[in-house]
């Protein structure tokens, strides 16, 4: 027991400094470490934020990523079989290309509007003679074609039958293209609309009810079901007139085929149906026949919408897309080489068209304009 041991009355705060001198309170300390407490607080509430925020947007990001780089649609036409089976109405489905998923595609969409308006056609058959006279009465000659760069918008509805009677093959020939060469020309002119149009749907900041219905129009009639308008593009371009003329000039002898005169068919196109001319030359047991129009436009329009949807022919529309970024303008003896499964004898097929394009001078035609029927068709010439 202490005894006479005085205890001096000391404050808190006295108290406090003398702890503070032996090393058993350190208020700096103790601030830092209530400090760092607060800070690991912050820390952690700002880390569960961003956690939380993370997972709560990569759904949307994932949506708009798989979008952004969701690649390129092109609809696939397995085959001419297929494609003239069409034209008749019948629905099909088919595969989208290798890496794409099943989907389905109603070819009357793509090929409706042709039926329907072949099938409100009558056409008138015109003598050879009399051909040669209105021709002449309209100053319409390919020699002032070739060089003003102009034809007249004479619309022939049916090939003459005297046509394989003449026998001047370089008059045959002139005949041929005076008549089919209108015809492409104002496919050519149509298909230059609609794809002026598209770009300028495309470069409004906000597009009408109007251009939504058009557009989805279009991507029906071309076939491109998930409404990709990079696929819609290539598809919605013209055919050179020189292939077009090489090619309805192959198929038909240069207009003098049975198929041509009695059926109004330039390109060949195969059907499966009642209404069709059967080849002669068939061989046993093929049930196919040749397609048949009312009038040559019909045929026209068959063979373009064929060219720019059909699976086949994808790698043509490529390499015509590039040609329009990097040229400006397209190269018809390049595009044959890509239209090989045109005909069941391939490369020598391509070489044929060459042939007939670089001996008829067809190119002459590639940048001819038809004198305009509308106010639109100003435009484009």
């Amino acid at each position: 027991m202490l005894k006479n041991v005085k205890i001096k009355k000391m404050d808190t705060k006295t108290l406090k400094r003398i702890l503070f001198k032996r090393g058993f309170l350190s208020f700096r300390k103790s601030t830092i470490k209530k400090q760092s407490s607060l800070e690991n607080l912050y820390k952690i509430s700002f880390s569960s934020l961003l956690i939380i925020s993370f997972f709560y947007i990569l759904p949307t990001s994932y949506n708009f990523v798989s979008k952004a780089f969701k690649p390129n649609l092109e609809i696939q036409n397995s085959s001419n079989k297929q494609m003239t089976q069409t034209l008749e109405g019948n629905v099909l489905i088919e595969k989208e290309e290798s890496n794409i998923t099943d989907q389905d595609l109603v070819y009357q969409e793509l090929y409706g509007e042709v039926t329907e308006e072949d099938s409100l056609e009558t056409g008138v058959r015109l003598k050879a003679s009399v051909l040669y006279q209105l021709f002449k009465d309209t100053n319409y000659n390919l020699s002032d074609v070739r060089v003003d760069k102009i034809a007249k918008p004479v619309e022939i509805g049916k090939l003459p039958y005297e046509l394989k009677e003449i026998e001047n093959v370089s008059k045959r020939k002139e005949l041929f293209i005076q008549i089919v060469l209108p015809l492409i020309l104002e496919e050519n002119n149509k298909i230059l609309l609609d794809r002026k149009k598209l770009f300028a749907i495309l470069n409004k900041n906000n597009s009408s009810s109007t251009d939504d219905a058009w557009l989805k129009k279009k991507f029906k009639q071309y076939g491109v079901s998930k409404q990709d308008i990079s696929t819609l593009k290539r598809r919605m371009d013209i055919i050179p007139t020189s292939l077009a003329i090489a090619q309805a000039a192959k198929e038909t002898g240069w207009g003098t085929s049975r198929f041509a005169l009695e059926g109004n068919a330039l390109f060949g196109q195969w059907t499966y149906s009642d209404k069709g001319i059967k080849p002669a030359s068939a061989d046993k047991g093929t049930t196919h026949k040749v397609m048949m129009f009312n009038v040559l436009k019909s045929s026209v329009r068959a063979y373009f919408r064929n060219l720019n949807t059909h699976k086949s022919y994808q790698e043509m529309r490529y390499i015509r897309a590039i040609q329009r970024d990097n040229l400006g303008k397209l190269d018809s003896l390049e595009l044959v080489d890509h239209l090989d499964k045109y005909a069941e004898t391939g490369k020598e097929y391509t070489v044929i068209l060459k042939k007939i394009i670089k001996q008829n001078n067809l190119t002459d035609f590639d940048d001819v304009k038809i004198l305009p029927s509308s106010e639109a068709e100003k435009n484009l010439i």
